[in-house]
């Protein structure tokens, strides 16, 4: 049946919504769908990775096939019973609802490629990516006119965008902007919970409290204009570049949203000290709303580093995410903290554009006639007899506009993770080499923030893209580098003996690490990924 199935290429269409042009990512409104698709599929067809996806979407297409069956047989009985309890849980977490908080999601724009363009003036006016032709990291907006995007083959991004330039990274460079930004945000913020890298959230409440009595002075900030960038560039690029009044990031473009150029283009930056007077041009001064602490954050961050960033403010941590994303790049939107408002927001969003909803959860939820989060409500209690409790509970959360209020701290944040994409490691000899590496970066942090914890769980994807992982759980705590490789040594050693006498070729190495956090003292600034769960 599949085989017949494959023939009558019945599978192009999922395969489509797994491999095509996801055209909810910012910068890739307006495409031409179809086109790029195509390119995709014919750069794909008969590669591993082709073959890889198919298997996937025929796992997603069985799932979906027994979600249809059991719907088949629940009864209107049962749905009456299932309604009227998830309608009690929906009293419940209206009442709990929280519009006391000023939650703000920050997110820097395509940052490993603007970091990239901002070190070399030669990228600028270029589509750029950055990461291998096996996988890409992100890519600019430039890049992205063309559909390529983060998380996408290097060699199918080529297809699409033959003069595509693929810079390799350069993490010990993204981690230094990245440490510039965060001491900003510790400002308004000092237990802000960094997410990645490139993304944070902040909740601004108590700043905006104490911020209503602060003089001018205490919110003014002298712009320059000139910088070690533009002093190097000849005299007519530097005026081509301020021809629009636009901001010197170099990953953005004519039609960016111009949110702060009407306070007299403030973002032009990229230094907030006022050791040369010579470069002073004039002052801005920052409102007492969200809306103006959230602008002077996104100046202060392109003053000191050239780059940009774009943000969303919100009740909640779901809708400021949502929101960040509204006005990419260089912009910013707010949902008022009120239940009108965030039910209008959420009335006609596409489920797609919630974090925590991926392509596969989109799926399902489309074969059940859901794409927006009105739908999502609508069908509540058909979704609480279909998915677990967590997955229902977590499809009520978002089609009401509730999201944490309270950002992880201390204890509640239980794993740190590193990981690594690249071409190929067939060699044992460099497979353990990066393992250690792994095992370093990780170790640091660690010790940075005096964490130790029992368990290491080693993760690899190989060239047909097939991962694994492994975990061990030792009976005392560890966090130095030797002691951490010890135990990820003997996983990384299974998996390859278990491929003897043939090579283990990777693709992909990643490193996570369980840990116990009794307290914290200051802010995690770590380059690593720590799992937050939705509340």
């Amino acid at each position: 049946m599949d085989s017949t199935k494959e023939k009558n290429g019945s599978y192009k269409d999922d395969l489509l919504l797994r491999m095509g042009l996801n055209d909810n990512k910012a910068g890739m409104e307006g495409l031409d769908k179809d086109k790029i698709n195509k390119i995709i599929m014919e750069a794909t067809k008969g590669s591993r990775f082709y073959g890889n996806e198919l298997k996937k979407e025929k796992q997603v297409n069985q799932r979906i096939e027994n979600m249809m069956q059991q719907k088949a047989q629940i009864t209107s009985q049962q749905l009456r019973k299932a309604q009227l309890q998830v309608d009690r849980y929906a009293m419940e977490l209206e009442q709990s609802r929280d519009l006391n908080n000023t939650i703000v999601h920050i997110d820097m724009d395509a940052f490993y490629a603007a970091v990239e363009m901002r070190d070399n003036p030669e990228l600028k006016d270029k589509p750029i990516a950055v990461g291998s032709m096996s996988m890409l990291s992100t890519s600019n907006y430039y890049a992205r006119r063309f559909g390529v995007r983060a998380a996408m083959p290097g060699f199918i991004a080529k297809r699409l965008c033959p003069q595509l330039i693929i810079v390799p990274p350069n993490f010990d460079k993204y981690r230094a902007v990245s440490t510039e930004v965060k001491e900003i945000l510790a400002d308004y913020d000092p237990n802000f919970l960094a997410m990645s890298l490139d993304e944070a959230y902040l909740n601004i409440t108590k700043h905006l409290q104490e911020r209503q009595n602060w003089p001018e002075d205490k919110r003014k900030y002298f712009i320059k204009t000139g910088n070690p960038l533009e002093n190097d560039k000849p005299r007519k690029e530097v005026n081509k570049l301020r021809e629009h009044e636009r901001s010197i990031s170099p990953l953005l473009f004519d039609d960016s949203p111009p949110d702060l150029q009407s306070q007299g283009n403030p973002l032009q930056g990229n230094s907030e000290e006022e050791d040369n007077p010579q470069t002073l041009q004039n002052s801005i001064v920052f409102g007492t709303s969200a809306e103006e602490v959230v602008k002077e954050i996104r100046f202060r961050i392109e003053q000191k580093t050239t780059l940009t960033a774009s943000a969303g403010i919100a009740p909640n941590t779901m809708l400021a995410k949502v929101c960040s994303d509204k006005n990419k790049p260089n912009g910013q939107y707010q949902v008022l903290p009120n239940r009108q408002a965030v039910m209008d927001f959420i009335k006609d969003l596409p489920i797609r554009k919630v974090s925590g909803i991926g392509k596969v959860t989109e799926k399902m939820l489309k074969a059940l006639g859901i794409i927006t989060c009105t739908e999502l409500y609508q069908q509540r209690a058909l979704l609480s007899l279909l998915f677990s409790e967590t997955s229902w509970h977590h499809f009520l959360h978002i089609s009401l506009g509730l999201g944490s209020t309270h950002l992880a701290r201390d204890g509640e944040r239980k794993s740190m993770s590193v990981e690594r994409t690249f071409s190929e490691i067939s060699k044992a000899e460099e497979q353990y080499n990066l393992c250690q590496e792994l095992c370093s970066e990780l170790a640091q942090d660690l010790q940075k923030e005096g964490l130790k914890g029992r368990t290491v769980t080693i993760k690899l994807k190989n060239v047909n893209f097939e991962v694994k992982t492994r975990a061990s759980t030792v009976s005392s705590v560890v966090s130095t580098t030797e002691e951490i490789f010890a135990i990820a040594k003997e996983l990384l050693r299974t998996e390859i003996d278990a491929d003897f006498p043939h090579p283990l070729r990777l693709r992909l190495m990643g490193m996570t690490f369980l840990y116990s956090a009794s307290k914290k003292t200051k802010p995690n600034n770590s380059r690593h990924t720590l799992d937050v769960f939705f509340k």
